[in-house]
Order: C-alpha cells, then structure tokens, then sequence
C-alpha cells in the first residue's frame, strides 16, 4: 500500500530500527506525551489490518491517508484540507482527498478505520495493558483533550468532534489522536506566526530530528524547484550551513519546538500528578505498537510527526 514518496522517506515500518536523535534536554514534559502517544495516535495509518480492511477502494496509500485525515473535517473541499494539512503539497493533497472522496465516503470511511483500529490495537495492546489500567489511562488522556484549547486548531477540533468510542483501547487511541493533532495544528501556527513557509518547516523538522536533507521532506510532495528555493532562503538567512543546520538554525528550531510546548500546557495541567505514570504505560503501548509492525521503527519518523 506505500507509494514511493513514503519508500523515499524510509517509512516503511519493517525497517531497520533507527535511535532518536533528539536530546534530553528538549523533551519537556509537552514533548515527551507528544512522543509516547505518536505510534498509538497514527495506527490507523500504518497497522495492516486497517490497510486491509480498506483494500477493496482500490487506494494508494496516500489517498488513504489524506482522505482519512481530512475526513474528521467533514466532507470538507479538497482545498481546506490541504490549507489544514500546512506541509504537504496542496495540489497533491487535494487530488488524494478528491480520489479518496470519490472511492469511499465519509461515514463508512470513518466506520471502517475505527473498527479496524480498534480491533487491531486488541491485537497488539491487550497483553500490555490490565483492564483497570487502560480505564484508568483512557480516563485521563480523555481529561486533557477536554481540558485543551481548540482556538485555531481545526484538525484536533475535528478529531475532538468525533463520537469516542465505548471500547476503552478505542477511548485511548481517539484520545491520542486527538492530543496528535492538537500538537501538530499549535506547531503550524508556531511556524507560520514566525514566517516560515511550509517547506522550510519540512527542511528545519528533517535536520533536527535527525534525517540528511531529503529524507524525509520528499514525502511531502514539493518540487525540487520549490525546495531549491526554500534552501537559498534557508541558507541566506544563516539557518543552514550547506546541507546541516547551522548553529542559528538549530536554536530557532529549538525555540519553535519550545513555543509549540508552551501552547500544550492545559494537557500537561490536565494530566497533573499522573503525568510520569501516563508517560510510562503510554511508552509501553508504543514500543508494541512498533514491535508489532504497526508503526514505523525509525524513530525519527517518531519525533517528526
């Protein structure tokens, strides 16, 4: 089901496992609940069982993705999807919501994605979480989504919006990928609010987490001549040295990182006291999840989200 702009970026999730090169010093509390709930939030993307269950649309894997992300937005135009998604290549965005719209529709799609999850995540999570522990870790990540500001966030709105489901390793996951989105829409707004287009985001998330120029920006679809652009402008404002960030370039990124942590902190109060025991069970479900082939073992796709 992956296409080759995600083979180029090394997704694939049967790969060699790669570290994380993002140090200690940057996981705040923000960062570290952002790392340990990314393989849960995103195993409707990559769990098998969910590709399954949808191979009858006849869909590319990035058709998948786009409509099923932008699905929790409504029956949204292409284009507003694509304005949503921030990074990506609008017009690729655009055209894989539009083939995804017209194989499958919204309610069925995002019927058929969480029986698929859910039943997946039985398969993986069941022999790492007791019953009183998933209910107890369900209960809380779903206090924080309550607890957190949708002010400006339209995906993680549209996840919020969704129906939670009764099944508790299914309140976990939508909970997950709700707080996902949440990062991820404050991390745009960080970025934009800073003046920086979408590809440059890409190139200074790429190098700061570790992958060499390309590796993983090419999964967003820009042409080379839109990339070359970006990196004069990079270079030319003193963010990159070549093809490394520059000692500049990677205290900027730092603070965009820091910022984005600053726009989560109502989770972080939500969880309170419990933070260190969530953070401890929700990395276990993670290292399952990418144990079990449902997440990619690079850990740098990981950090970058």
């Amino acid at each position: 089901m992956q296409d080759a702009a995600v083979q180029v970026a090394q997704f694939s999730v049967t790969g060699d496992r790669v570290a994380s090169v993002v140090g200690e010093d940057h996981r705040s509390p923000a960062r570290s609940l952002r790392d340990a709930i990314e393989p849960i939030a995103m195993h409707h993307v990559w769990s098998a069982e969910v590709h399954h269950a949808l191979a009858s649309t006849g869909l590319a894997f990035f058709a998948l993705y786009a409509w099923g992300r932008a699905a929790v937005l409504g029956d949204v135009d292409p284009a507003v999807a694509a304005a949503a998604f921030a990074v990506f290549e609008p017009q690729s965005v655009a055209a894989a919501v539009r083939a995804g719209q017209s194989a499958i529709g919204r309610t069925e799609l995002l019927a058929t994605v969480d029986r698929a999850t859910i039943a997946s995540l039985h398969h993986v999570l069941d022999p790492v979480l007791d019953p009183a522990e998933l209910a107890d870790l369900a209960a809380r990540l779903g206090a924080a989504v309550d607890a957190a500001d949708g002010t400006g966030r339209p995906l993680f709105c549209g996840v919020r919006a969704l129906e939670r489901p009764t099944d508790p390793l299914g309140a976990l996951w939508r909970s997950c990928h709700a707080l996902r989105e949440h990062r991820g829409d404050s991390h745009v707004a960080v970025f934009v609010a800073e003046g920086l287009d979408p590809v440059s985001m890409n190139i200074l998330t790429e190098l700061w987490v570790g992958y060499p120029l390309g590796g993983y920006s090419a999964s967003r679809r820009w042409s080379p001549a839109r990339t070359n652009t970006a990196l004069e402008g990079l270079r030319r404002d003193g963010l990159l040295d070549g093809d490394e960030l520059s000692e500049l370039g990677r205290t900027r990124r730092d603070q965009l990182e820091a910022a984005t942590d600053v726009a989560q902190a109502s989770m972080i109060e939500a969880l309170g006291d419990a933070l260190a025991d969530t953070l401890e069970a929700l990395e276990r479900c993670s290292v399952a999840c990418i144990d079990a082939g449902s997440f990619p073992a690079d850990l740098r796709k990981r950090d970058a989200g």
